[in-house]
């Protein structure tokens, strides 16, 4: 089966499964990570890539559909990301679009998705730790992105598990230990909000 044939079948109230095919099998603990690639970076520096090199998610590539009602990073959108949503990311997964933050914009990243159908969450407000974006808020590396939604959504193994493909991923915990302590342990998105408000006012 491949991968377009596995996301097309599978229905709206499923759990999510390994699009590299196989018997449903409902995911108690991990969330699935997929990346939509634009090719738009330096790739032996890509954070995307090196995920799906050492298995931590899956690329899809122009052919391949992702699941509707999947939960879309989307940097773009007013929603943002909180632990409630976390039973969506179980059943439909979570989606990264990686692109440069250099070219990207909110009708580059919707052309990029087509016609789609995805929940989208924008982070809270957190640091980047990466080399090229060190210390700067928001510009996070799509690693760190997925992380951090892990975290938030209350998988904090999983991401920090994702943090150690690279030696300066513990930093990323260290600069955010207390917003991302804040952002898990809140209620709904207004509270997941105003945390964030406080950081930036």
């Amino acid at each position: 089966m491949t991968g377009e044939e596995y996301l097309q079948q599978e229905e709206d109230n499923a759990p999510a499964q390994d699009p590299a095919g196989g018997k449903s099998e409902e995911r108690t603990s991990d969330i699935w990570l997929y990346i939509l690639h634009a090719d738009e970076c330096d790739r032996k520096k890509c954070t995307a890539l090196k995920m799906t090199r050492f298995g931590k998610a899956r690329l899809l590539d122009g052919r391949q559909r992702f699941r509707p009602g999947i939960l879309l990073l989307d940097p773009f959108v007013p929603r943002m990301l909180a632990p409630p949503d976390a039973p969506i990311a179980l059943r439909k997964g979570l989606l990264a679009l990686d692109c440069s933050w250099n070219f990207t914009s909110p009708r580059g990243f919707r052309a990029f998705l087509g016609k789609g159908r995805a929940e989208g969450r924008c982070l809270p407000y957190l640091l980047a730790a990466n080399p090229t974006k060190f210390g700067q808020p928001l510009k996070l590396s799509t690693l760190e992105a997925c992380a951090a939604a892990l975290i938030i959504l209350g998988r904090r193994k999983q991401g920090e598990e994702l943090l150690g493909l690279y030696s300066w991923g513990p930093r990323f915990l260290e600069l955010n230990r207390e917003p991302l302590e804040e952002y898990e342990s809140a209620q709904n998105e207004d509270q997941v909000r105003e945390i964030s408000r406080a950081y930036t006012d």
